[in-house]
């Protein structure tokens, strides 16, 4: 994991004190042990650049900080080809980054197509501060040793435990556009945005089809193709659903040595589909399983006080605890992938059960996405709500706004903040996030993506061994089509055999989406315990209502709720809590 922090003084230089202090608040901004963390450091007329790292050296990529061409370069995330780094800030290379860039009364910095690895900004009367750790940007602004949470903006994290603006928990912090570039001249400063590529009409042949396809098919390959020589093979996380398969798939035809490991229990849906997957392209499988009691009747949660405290360390408060974190390890530089993203080759957000394609339902999903939950809310939360919807609503072709929403705000602000937990445990590779992959994708119709015609007939082309293998919950939609008046365009290739399975068991048992009454309990206290911090944005007796029963009904908007109440109460910063007992998750009986 890179951590950067550009300041630019808008009149001669950089305050030492202002360095001294960034200097001093790395410890807590970086969510790596101190011991693990180095440092280059870069100064010149009225500008000054930091990078950090855990990564014990830049073997793999360029160094921390170099220069070229009379500028000096920071490279936050990876690229596909290390060279390309001479090409930065151009957002066309391969791979998953954002760059920052110094010189003589120059800073500027910018971020790829779906900003996973995020950009955040501040202006104070003497200075522009630009990072990419929101909670380092705050600190290094702020004129004393304080927190100003940004109360409000965290509306949006109870509604969907993620941001759907480029607000942060931080008053004056911003989060960066994607494909936007923030320049800082002579203590000036200019942010420019590129469009997202449109997308072009579905194909109306099988040949145009094929094309099609074929270059976001190259596009994939090209992130995997460098796994070949690292004399290790990659750890998927393979899953029973569409995403990883693709990824299972890719690596198979790639060539590329790879094994697969998948969380949960036996008689889970993604363990059992996993097993038939990795038994097809003949690759290793491991099964984690999660810790249970001795009966095995219930699973041993941790305390929601720890996890809160680690997520809002790791995703500085833009991140649900409700989402599962994976704590620090050491780093390691052994290759890992998961299907994280996948939803960008199927159109984003319009893959959640959207069937109905109509106008007026599609505008009624981009107003419920930032609006859910209305009764929870004060007045000028659920305004503020509205302010932020309107720019979406307001766009001509619904499809596409969604299909943006989700790379602007699902990857771009919710990816962001969730992955830095693996970052810090080494550089995943992930396709779905690599600038080439995600232009390609967005480039093919909305709904033909939807259809998931493009992922079958990507993994079709990738590993026909695949073919008949059943996938979790719902058919491919292009086979049983989206609605009753099925698209004219939407003739098919290669169609799923009649007779292919799924397995339709909603996911299986999760203590997250079950919590029980003892996991319900400690996220009642501390929600209904902290409502005064909670007040301006949530109203009181619907939070009551939310924990009136035994068992919470909403445990995700609960999960939500408890994040950001111990983040304004002061849980983070703050010393790791200690000697907290894990939770009992009873399983439901069967027989019931």
């Amino acid at each position: 994991m890179r951590v950067y922090l550009g300041v630019a003084a808008k009149r001669l230089d950089v305050p030492a004190r202002v360095l001294d202090r960034v200097r001093s608040v790395i410890d807590l901004a970086f969510p790596v042990p101190a011991d693990v963390i180095r440092g280059r450091e870069w100064h010149g007329r009225g500008v000054s650049l930091f990078g950090w790292a855990n990564e014990p050296d830049d073997s793999r990529q360029p160094p921390l900080i170099s220069e070229h061409g009379g500028r000096i370069i920071g490279l936050n995330g990876h690229l596909a080809d290390p060279a390309d780094v001479a090409r930065l800030p151009d957002d066309s290379v391969g791979g998953c980054f954002s760059a920052w860039l110094a010189r003589d009364g120059e800073l500027a910095a910018g971020t790829a197509i779906n900003r996973v690895c995020p950009v955040f900004y501040a202006e104070t009367p003497d200075l522009h501060v630009v990072g990419s750790r929101a909670l380092l940007v705050h600190l290094a602004a702020q004129p004393a040793d304080r927190i100003e949470h940004d109360v409000l903006a965290l509306q949006t994290i109870v509604r969907q435990g993620f941001f759907l603006s480029d607000e942060t928990p931080y008053k004056g912090v911003s989060a960066l556009r994607p494909s936007s570039r923030l320049v800082v001249r002579d203590g000036t400063r200019t942010i420019t945005q590129a469009p997202l590529p449109e997308a072009a009409p579905p194909p109306a042949t099988r040949r145009a089809k094929r094309a099609a396809i074929g270059e976001l098919a190259e596009a994939l390959l090209a992130t995997v193709a460098p796994l070949r020589d690292l004399g290790e093979p990659v750890n998927l996380a393979l899953t029973g659903g569409r995403d990883t398969r693709i990824l299972a798939a890719l690596l198979h035809a790639a060539r590329v040595p790879f094994r697969v490991t998948t969380n949960g229990l036996d008689t889970h849906p993604d363990v059992i589909i996993a097993r038939r997957i990795a038994a097809r392209l003949k690759v290793e499988h491991t099964v984690i399983a999660p810790p249970q009691t001795a009966e095995r009747d219930a699973v041993l949660v941790e305390h929601p006080l720890g996890r809160a405290w680690e997520t809002l360390r790791t995703c500085e408060g833009m991140t649900s605890a409700y989402e599962s974190i994976v704590s620090y390890l050491p780093y390691s530089r052994k290759p890992t992938m998961s299907g994280q993203s996948g939803e960008t080759l199927r159109a984003g957000s319009l893959n959640l059960l959207q069937s109905d394609l109509s106008d007026k339902a599609l505008l009624r999903r981009i107003i419920t996405t930032f609006c859910k939950d209305e009764r929870l809310f004060t007045a000028e939360a659920n305004e503020h709500a509205r302010e932020l919807a309107r720019p979406w609503q307001d766009r001509a072709d619904r499809l596409e706004a969604l299909d943006h929403i989700y790379i602007w705000y699902k990857v771009g602000r919710w990816q962001a903040g969730a992955r830095a937990g693996s970052l810090r445990r080494g550089d995943p590779v992930r396709p779905f996030l690599d600038n080439r992959v995600v232009r390609a994708a967005l480039a093919l119709d909305q709904g033909w993506r939807l259809s998931e015609e493009v992922i079958y007939d990507l993994i079709l082309r990738f590993a026909p061994e695949l073919r008949d293998v059943p996938i979790e919950g719902k058919p491919w939609r292009f086979a049983e089509g989206m609605t009753k008046r099925r698209p004219q365009w939407l003739t098919r290739s290669h169609v799923p055999p009649a007779h292919m399975p799924t397995v339709k068991t909603g996911g299986g048992w999760s203590w997250r989406t079950s919590p029980g009454p003892a996991l319900t309990d400690v996220l009642r206290e501390q929600v209904l315990g902290s409502l005064d911090a909670l007040a301006p944005i949530v109203n009181p007796d619907e939070a009551r209502a939310l924990f009136a029963d035994p068992v919470v009904k909403k445990p995700a908007l609960a999960w939500h709720l408890y994040t950001v109440s111990t983040l304004l109460t002061g849980l983070y910063p703050g010393k790791q809590p200690e000697e907290l007992e894990p939770i009992t998750v009873s399983r439901p009986d069967p027989a019931r």
